[in-house]
């Protein structure tokens, strides 16, 4: 041991009253570990999504079961064909739902363009056909890809900020998966008959 870590070896032992470090030195935001009921998870996450709906438009009419339903679904692994069979909807109804909840997947940004260019002019408000020429493509794929870019585009603006709660929720993988099971377990397409309901807060 050098000098200089003695020294501050003494100063740790000097205010902590202790040689030995037992506690981890940060915590994080919350996890499915540290919160325990699945039902609590549940809650926090009705709560983000509640948040959302009062800061941003929604595109999809799924109601909040659903759409907490699809949540746990997309962070425990399911496809998107797999939670719109478990939900009773369309694939493309998910995809909708996904990007109003700023989940997207590394599959929808593989774009036959640069998609970081294409975020950009997005983000300046050019319309698709500007975007096309800018682009060299055709103006129906930008207008297919531009709900991905609206969607991290929005997600960039709050810091992430919901994406990271759900993730510090939900990306413990068993117990995860416990609580995807759980929730199919209580029957999962329940959550679909409020549908074009529980939209405002």
């Amino acid at each position: 041991m050098d000098e200089k870590t003695a020294e501050l070896r003494d100063i740790f032992i000097e205010t902590t009253g202790s040689d030995t470090v037992t506690e981890r030195q940060s915590e994080g935001r919350g996890s499915l570990a540290d919160v325990g009921d699945p039902e609590e998870v549940r809650t926090r996450v009705r709560g983000d999504i509640q948040q959302m709906r009062e800061r941003f438009e929604f595109r999809t009419e799924l109601g909040t079961d659903a759409l907490v339903s699809l949540v746990v679904g997309y962070y425990g692994g399911d496809t998107d064909e797999a939670l719109a069979a478990d939900l009773d909807i369309a694939p493309d109804e998910v995809r909708t739902a996904r990007f109003d909840l700023h989940l997207v997947r590394d599959a929808d940004r593989d774009t036959p363009f640069d998609y970081d260019r294409f975020e950009k002019l997005v983000a300046n408000d050019r319309s698709d056909e500007e975007v096309a020429d800018e682009l060299d493509t055709e103006a129906d794929i930008v207008r297919l890809f531009r709900p991905v870019a609206d969607a991290d585009l929005r997600s960039t603006r709050v810091n992430h900020r919901f994406r990271d709660d759900f993730s510090d929720l939900l990306t413990d993988e068993a117990l995860s998966e416990n609580l995807t099971e759980e929730t199919r377990r209580t029957g999962l397409r329940e959550a679909t008959e409020d549908i074009e309901t529980d939209v405002s807060f």
